[in-house]
Formats: C-alpha cells, structure tokens, sequence
C-alpha cells in the first residue's frame, strides 16, 4: 500500500504530468495518422528516454501508446481511413455519422468510451495483473484454434442485413490470410514469385486500401456538383445525458472484453475492438441501425481496443510475455532502464512499478481532455469538400502504406485492395467480416495444425481443455444468437401489437 501511496504522489509530480501531457498528445497524432502505428510511435519514442528517469520515461511512453490507441478513431470517423488497425471497427458506424453531419457526436462518443476502456483497464493493471497472467499462461494451440473459431463467429454479428455476403466475405478473408509461407512447413502459398508476400499480406497496407482507398475510389465515382458540396455539421459538440447512459454499459461490457483479450499474447486491439463492436451490437435494442451511424458500435469499438492498453501490459510486467508488438517494445524499454519483468516490479522496484501504474491511469485523463477539447477542430474536418478529400485521403493512403515497411511493393497492394474493397461496397459485402478472418485465419491455422503435430494427428486433443470447451460452448452460442435474437425480436413486436 506504501509504494501505491508513493506511486500515486510521484506520478503528480510536474515532470511527470508535462510527460502525460505531451507524449499524449503526440500519440494522438501518431495515431490519427494513417500507417504510423502505435508501435512506431513507441519505438521511435523509446532513444528520447535514454536520458530519463525510469517512471518518466515508462509514463511517456504510456502516453504514446494510449494516445495512438484513441488518436485513430479520429481519422477513421472523419475520413474512413482508420488510423491504426484497430480503429477499423469504429470506422463502420463513425463515418456514417460523419456523413449525417455528426462527425462532433461520433468523437465525443470515441473520446468518452475510450477513456472508460483505458482508465478502467488501469484498475486491472492494480488488481488482476497476477490472476489474468495465470490464465493466459494456460492458453496452448488447441485454446487459441478455438479462439481464432470465436472470433470469426463474430462475422455473424458484424454481418449486417445479408448473413450469406457476410459468409462470402469472411471466406476471402481466410482465403488471403493463406498467401505466405506456410507456418508448420516453410512452403510458399499463393505467393505468386513475389517475395515481398512471403510474409503474407502486408496487413496495415490491405487494411488501408479495403477502408481508405475504397472510399477515395467511391467518392470520386460521384457527380462534380455533388462534390463541391461541402458537408455541413449539424449536431452538438457533446453528447447528452441520454446517450451518455446508451453507451456506459457498452462501454464497461467492452472494457472486460478488451482487458481480457489484451492479455492474451497475439490477439491484440484488432481483435477486441471487433469483438466489442458485436458485442454492443448483439445487446442493443437497435441492431438495425448498425453499420448506418449508431453511437454505440463507436463506444462498443473505441472501450475495448482501448481497454487492450491496460491488460496487454498484465503479462508483459508480471511474466515478460508482451501481449502485442507495442508492449514488446515496452519491453524493450524496461530493460534498458534496468528493469526485468517479474516479481521483483512489484518487489525491489514497486514504487516505480505503481508510479507508472498511476501514471497510465493520468494519461487517459489527459486522453479524454486533449479529445473533447479537440473535437470541435477535429470535426472541422468533416467539411471540407470531396474534391479536396478524395487527394487528401489518395496522399495518406500512399504515404500511410510506404510508411510501415518503405516498400513500394506494399503501396501496390493497397491499390489492389482498393479496387477490392470498391467492389466489395458495391457489392454490399462486408470488409469487416473480411479483416476479421485475416487476421484470425492464420492464428486458427497455426493452433490446429499445431495441436494436431503435438498429438500425433489425435483430434480429441483439441477437446481436452475446460478452456476449449467454453470457447466451444460460447462460439455455438454466438452463432445462434443471431436467431434467438431475431426471433425475441418479432415476439416482442407481437406483444406491442396485441
């Protein structure tokens, strides 16, 4: 209780809270922009805190990393071109408001559940960091192939009106995630002679061109007087008591999902700001309005890829397992100020440990500061004319693909993903459903194939867990919660008729 007193003192200190304060706001730039990641940000962030003291330079680079996480709903709300991957989710419903004139009440409604997904993800951080750690230590192959099974359930919920296109798309999803080499035995896959896929698809560039260069491609099919039309804000900066109340539980039934899904090594917020937007879609009284601007597929998106902050660093401080790539960097971090992950954090150097604890908490107090105070200058955004968007849009989505690896290769296949991603709106499929089984096709492939090697080709070894069973229980579950639901759905509408 003394180092957590201590911790609380220290992170008030001014060093520390102009550290917060800036790195904050410098995530949130990072993040808004298209193709500089939350990772990037942090490694590029990790030599300026050489020079620092150890709980500052864990609280900066905190800062970055929660920035980032919230600054790309900016541009995905704006401009549907998601900042970071994980702000995919928030571009489904966001730009739809921002079509409507709403852009203000889309970016309140991301800055408010993401500060809710982070702060109370850092209460995790306090008190689950030991139980969790455990939990995601039990999770081998078999667990995470029916993880990967979960998660693409979840196309039943993102699919919005025809259930099939939603099938036919997350099957192209796990037909792509295919390209590469093959994990088990170092074969290439549909890689067609270009060595630039035989890591597989560069993922930021595919997820840019089905998001951003699509809706370049969309805008520009429309008519030039059309165009010159700008789009004129009509709604109020901040929401109200009413749907303030809408998003809350959303936001906590989120905030569990993303701390949970955080600790898990490799899931990432991608994975959980889906799951959190399903979620919130499979409660909500108007399902119907998914996918057309509903507030709460924004809260149900933003709380749980920014509820990933607090529990992907769980097993990173507790078992020096990081739980994604920026929280290897972290890591990294760690290390360099001479800290090793461990009990000895909680030990040896608790004060440090529970001042950057109390730090993470701070940075998204000032997250939520720096986002309200700035949506009534980001939503300008939103009307500026599409003949001025569309190269604007065209610029970043370039600049957003070279910009990960340097490779012209990458800007090639976000132009492919481009003409794809087009066709796949004109089409009314779904590119959620799409990225969805991208990203969990290989993470279910690798689990089978592994489990299967491990068991000497036994497939009762897939069943042997209590995990797998209630991942089992609860992926059937979510593949008939779309009936149960519609079915609830036409009996109460009989019982307002009688």
């Amino acid at each position: 209780m003394n180092d957590i007193l201590y911790g609380l003192k220290n992170a008030l200190t001014l060093i520390n809270l102009f550290a917060a304060l800036g790195s904050t706001t410098v995530g949130i730039i990072v993040g808004a922009l298209p193709g500089l990641s939350a990772a990037m940000g942090v490694a590029l962030l990790i030599p300026i805190t050489f020079g620092m003291q150890a709980d500052t330079a864990l609280i900066s680079l905190a800062g970055v990393y929660c920035g980032a996480m919230y600054g790309g709903s900016i541009s995905a709300i704006l401009l549907h071109t998601p900042g970071t991957s994980s702000a995919a989710a928030t571009a489904i419903d966001g730009y739809q408001l921002t079509l409507q004139g709403k852009a203000g009440k889309a970016l309140a409604t991301a800055s408010i559940s993401s500060f809710i997904g982070g702060f109370l993800s850092t209460i995790a951080l306090y008190t689950l960091s030991p139980l969790l750690a455990k939990l995601a230590l039990k999770f081998g192959p078999a667990e995470y192939f029916w993880l990967s099974i979960f998660g693409l359930t979840i196309i039943a919920g993102v699919s919005s009106g025809s259930m099939l296109k939603g099938l036919i798309s997350g099957a192209f999803g796990l037909v792509i995630s295919t390209i590469g080499m093959d994990p088990m035995l170092g074969i290439p896959r549909f890689t067609f002679g270009f060595s630039t896929l035989l890591e597989g698809l560069p993922f930021t560039a595919t997820l840019i061109g089905l998001f951003s260069m699509s809706q370049a491609l969309i805008l520009a099919e429309k008519q030039i007087k059309e165009m010159d039309k700008p789009k004129e804000l009509t709604d109020k900066i901040y929401l109200t008591w009413e749907e303030i109340k809408r998003i809350l539980p959303v936001s906590l039934r989120s905030t569990v999902i993303g701390t949970v899904v955080g600790i898990l090594p490799g899931a990432g917020g991608t994975i959980a700001s889906f799951m959190g937007y399903n979620e919130a879609k499979r409660f909500s009284k108007n399902k119907e309005t998914f996918g057309k601007g509903n507030i709460e597929g924004i809260a149900g998106s933003e709380a749980a890829n920014n509820a990933v902050t607090g529990g992907s660093l769980i097993p990173t401080l507790t078992l020096g397992i990081p739980g994604n790539s920026v929280t290897a960097i972290l890591l990294g971090g760690l290390v360099i100020q001479g800290l090793r992950p461990g009990p000895d954090l909680f030990t040896i150097h608790g004060k440090i440990t529970y001042t950057f604890f109390a730090g993470f908490g701070i940075v998204n107090i000032f997250m939520l500061i720096l986002g309200m105070f700035g949506v009534r200058y980001f939503s300008k955004v939103s009307s500026i004319k599409d003949s001025i968007l569309i190269p604007i849009i065209f610029a970043l989505s370039v600049v957003g693909s070279y910009a990960i690896n340097n490779r012209m290769s990458d800007v090639w296949v976000m132009f492919v993903f481009g003409i794809i991603g087009y066709f796949v709106k004109k089409f009314n499929l779904n590119a959620a459903a799409i990225v969805l089984a991208l990203i969990l096709g290989p993470i279910g492939e690798t689990g089978l194939r592994r489990t299967l090697i491990m068991s000497k080709g036994d497939y009762s070894a897939l069943f042997k867990s209590t995990i797998s069973w209630v991942l089992l229980v609860f992926s059937i579950l979510s593949l008939l919660s779309p009936i149960f639901m519609s079915k609830f759905e036409k009996n109460k509408k009989k019982i307002k008729t009688v």
